[in-house]
């Protein structure tokens, strides 16, 4: 049996298209990061925490307003006076704040867009070759036992 072209257009255009819509949809899709209201600072590790203790939460200390200030930062597997970038929210209120790393809080990596939409077209690709497979299964002759 030959391969033909033509039993391949339809799963390569629908792959086209499926990558071409989520392109258009925007970073959103394919994991964008929480929009972070609040200013960087730089703050030590008072407390540290295990990584292995569940919902781990550190101690931190920094400045804000000319004060200084303690934080719960909802990170693990940092030693006591490391320093870590932090984001601070602009409503601090009286106590302790819930701050947050500042890489993880701030923008996207620059490789998560394309890698996955590689991924994405690959697995398009993936989808018409198995298509194509149980296209060809079925013109098969079923071979004489």
């Amino acid at each position: 049996m030959r391969l033909r072209w033509q039993s391949l257009v339809i799963p390569a255009l629908a792959g086209i298209v499926i990558v071409f819509f989520v392109w258009l949809a925007g970073p959103g899709v394919l994991g964008s990061a929480p929009s972070s209201s609040g200013t960087v600072a730089e703050a030590t590790v008072m407390t540290p925490a295990a990584c292995s203790d569940a919902n781990a939460v550190e101690t931190v200390q920094f400045q804000s307003g000319g004060q200084p200030r303690t934080g719960s930062l909802d990170a693990c597997g940092h030693d006591k006076n490391d320093r870590v970038e932090i984001t601070v929210p602009s409503d601090l209120g009286a106590g302790t704040v819930d701050v947050h790393l500042a890489d993880v809080v701030v923008g996207h990596s620059d490789l998560r867009r394309p890698v996955g939409l590689a991924l994405l077209a690959l697995s398009c690709l993936s989808g018409g070759g198995y298509a194509f497979l149980v296209q060809r299964r079925s013109r098969t002759p079923a071979l004489a036992g």
